[in-house]
């Protein structure tokens, strides 16, 4: 028993570390010529709380509004994501499904991936486990990074991600709002994009939890039943 609450407390602590070696957001170049040195970012840190509806339903407008028309998610489901979300099905599907009329159906935008990338060099990734293969900081501190450049194709270039290939989709909802709101918004799109990698990840927490407590309570019966066992034994 304690040898499988040693091996859980393990593999949290492997799974903190892995995600803290994957949090760079790029380099950053420190003193002047011959001392001139490059170091790590850090990334900025990503408001997820995958207990917020209000901000999984906002995320959810947005990414369907600027990401999706280029990006699809092939594992999420506009029927899943309004069970979880708590988005009324009609809703979704007035005004979220643009490329299909089953709401069972996945997001794609239903572009031809050679078309694609033939506009931008290359096919845009799925996006449904973004924020796992990279992290939910390395992704928010992507989308506020970019910054005018006008030696790239799309005049834009990214500090997280240098001589990215996707222009700044975002721009158009950066130039109406203060840099606070703005802030607000991609937070909320991170928030979603979180949950949409792994839907239960909240759920499974919660189990996970206890789960946890009832190991524990489970060892104090266990500690004197395996006492009882071996006390006739020397």
């Amino acid at each position: 028993m304690l040898k499988l609450l040693l091996s859980v407390v393990l593999a949290i602590g492997a799974t903190s570390i892995a995600n803290a070696a994957g949090s760079g957001c790029g380099e950053i170049t420190v003193g002047e010529g011959k001392h001139a040195h490059k170091v790590a970012r850090e990334c900025q840190h990503a408001p997820v709380d995958l207990t917020d509806k209000q901000s999984l339903q906002r995320g959810a407008a947005i990414f369907l509004s600027y990401c999706a028309g280029c990006h699809s998610a092939r594992y999420q489901r506009y029927s899943r994501m309004a069970d979880d979300l708590d988005i009324p099905k009609e809703l979704v599907e007035q005004y979220m499904m643009f490329t299909t009329d089953k709401v069972g159906e996945v997001i794609d935008p239903g572009i031809d991936p050679e078309l694609q990338k033939d506009w931008f060099g290359n096919t845009p990734p799925d996006l449904t486990m973004v924020t796992r293969l990279h992290s939910p900081d390395w992704v928010y501190s992507y989308l506020l990074d970019f910054y005018p450049d006008e030696k790239r194709p799309w005049g834009v270039n990214n500090y997280t991600f240098k001589d990215v290939a996707m222009p700044h989709v975002l721009d158009s909802m950066q130039q109406q709002l203060s840099e606070d709101d703005f802030k607000k918004e991609v937070g909320h799109l991170v928030n979603f994009m979180t949950y949409m990698a792994e839907p239960i990840a909240h759920k499974r927490k919660v189990i996970g939890v206890f789960v946890i407590l009832f190991l524990l309570l489970l060892l104090v019966p266990v500690y004197y039943l395996n006492k009882e066992f071996w006390k006739d034994i020397h």
